[in-house]
């Protein structure tokens, strides 16, 4: 049986991912930062699937020392791990840290995953060497083509400004995606997706007037979530790797997010935030 490994699971894209996914008879790992609101998913995505595997673990992107520590429960729990989907996100009005002294939006929406995802590759890599096909999913958006990367920014800003944060952070997955391609072995991919405008508690913190209007005309969570599992499971992208797509066809990309250069320096100044080791590029 395949496992799946979803950031951020108990609600929006990523509940709606698991619940495909369960049906689908997949084990699913949801990591979550809130384990109440994690179980309550958990058992109704049992209710659900009465036969699905569906395990529960803490998870907080916004601590490297939770990350390592939610790495070595999974690798305990599953040895071996088909997809990651790397979904969890946060979006602050207000400028806010990790507990490394990150700003918020840059550590627990592109340096947490950066780091999870190395710390995953070992069970990663045990799935493609079994079956030829194990596969990291990266949930970006559109909004990265309004996103530069200023390393002085990554432990906060002068003047805050919550959207050139996550725009950064979001340009940071993809270029992040883009460079693990050149360095995961065979069998084992990397792909980005934009999930278009989805109405889900991302916006919970936006004004109630505001909220009402973006939901009523955003795409439900399971949009994107499709889209996902194609991504995870599908044969289109078996053998393809630093895809970038989206839910709509309107799908622009930052030319900032191509440059190999620029890519490469990202790579390993965030190698260094992180505490791990650079991979060695293979292609």
């Amino acid at each position: 049986m395949q496992t799946a490994v979803i950031t951020g699971a108990n609600t929006g894209i990523g509940f709606a991912t698991a619940q495909r996914l369960a049906a689908e008879g997949r084990t699913v790992v949801m990591a979550c930062r809130n384990l109440e609101k994690g179980a309550a998913a958990q058992q109704e995505l049992r209710r659900a699937n009465p036969d699905a595997e569906v395990d529960l673990l803490s998870l907080d992107l916004s601590s490297l020392a939770h990350i390592r520590k939610f790495a070595d429960e999974l690798a305990e729990r599953h040895p071996t791990v088909d997809v990651l989907v790397n979904n969890a996100g946060a979006a602050v009005a207000r400028q806010s840290f990790t507990e490394d002294g990150f700003e918020l939006q840059f550590g627990a929406n592109y340096l947490g995953p950066f780091l999870l995802t190395h710390l995953l590759l070992p069970q990663l890599q045990v799935a493609a060497a079994e079956s030829g096909d194990a596969r990291i999913v990266h949930v970006s958006s559109i909004a990265h083509n309004m996103g530069r990367i200023a390393p002085g920014t990554f432990r906060g800003r002068g003047v805050y400004n919550t959207m050139a944060a996550y725009a950064q952070s979001k340009l940071g997955n993809l270029m992040f995606s883009n460079a693990l391609a050149r360095r995961l072995p065979t069998g084992l991919t990397t792909h980005t997706m934009h999930p278009g405008g989805v109405g889900s508690d991302f916006y919970r913190q936006f004004p109630g007037p505001l909220r009402r209007a973006l939901l009523a005309i955003l795409i439900p969570p399971e949009r994107p979530a499709e889209l996902i599992d194609e991504l995870a499971f599908g044969d289109a992208y078996r053998t393809t790797s630093g895809d970038y797509v989206s839910v709509g066809r309107f799908a622009p990309v930052n030319p900032l997010s191509k440059s190999r250069d620029r890519q490469e320096q990202l790579y390993l100044t965030s190698c260094e935030l992180a505490g791990v080791e650079p991979l060695e590029v293979l292609r």
